[in-house]
């Protein structure tokens, strides 16, 4: 199933990305849009700009636009329809099944565990997408099964860099996995090139090429 999601996965840039599914088209992170097709779901990970973008999301976000977000998000998306959300829940918007997965930093300041920041794995067709948003490997993502796409950050500083992103897909084990908050924050293509490397052969590595450069 992987191949399928990945025809309907397209990478903005940085943490960016657009799923169309054929019926509803769905964002994480929207930052710096420049192709603003509208948006029926949106899920923000965090409350830093560089992915909670307000501007962004007035571009794609109508009427009846959902916005999940992690809890501290919420002031800044007060005019909008919006889901808050804590790490370790499930639940379903429309016919889609979510959990929000914990995303932070281990030892670092810039992520911390406390302020409730998440990635987000989203059901769709029977198939499990995983963006892990900001953060390190942690030991929740070695519960992580059956996921059939990876989206994983590599580009250190920040979040996990393409070791220590290797390490945590080849505990996940997904069929694809998708490097990714790199070429706009620290970290380049360079990242993204040793993280493939270190991952099992099992493990499909697709580098996406940037849907819109910078």
């Amino acid at each position: 199933m992987s191949d399928q999601i990945m025809e309907a996965l397209h990478w903005i840039h940085h943490s960016s990305f657009r799923i169309e599914t054929g019926v509803k088209v769905i964002y994480f992170d929207p930052y710096k849009l420049k192709n603003a097709i509208p948006a029926d779901y949106i899920f923000v990970t965090h409350e830093h700009p560089d992915h909670l973008s307000p501007g962004d999301i007035k571009k794609i976000a109508g009427k009846n636009t959902l916005i999940i977000c992690s809890r501290k998000c919420a002031p800044k998306l007060k005019e909008y329809n919006i889901k808050t959300v804590n790490p370790g829940e499930k639940f379903e918007v429309g016919t889609i099944k979510c959990e929000a997965i914990a995303a932070y930093n281990k030892a670092k300041s810039f992520h911390q565990k406390k302020n409730g920041m998440v990635g987000y794995i989203i059901e769709i067709n029977s198939s499990k997408i995983y963006h892990a948003g900001d953060t390190d490997f942690i030991e929740e993502m070695k519960s992580l099964k059956n996921i059939a796409v990876a989206m994983v950050p590599v580009g250190g500083f920040f979040t996990m860099g393409p070791e220590e992103a290797a390490a945590a897909i080849n505990a996940i084990k997904p069929g694809t996995a998708i490097p990714m908050h790199y070429g706009m924050m620290p970290g380049s293509k360079k990242n993204a090139d040793i993280f493939k490397k270190l991952v099992a052969p099992t493990v499909k590595v697709e580098i996406l090429n940037k849907e819109e450069p910078k």
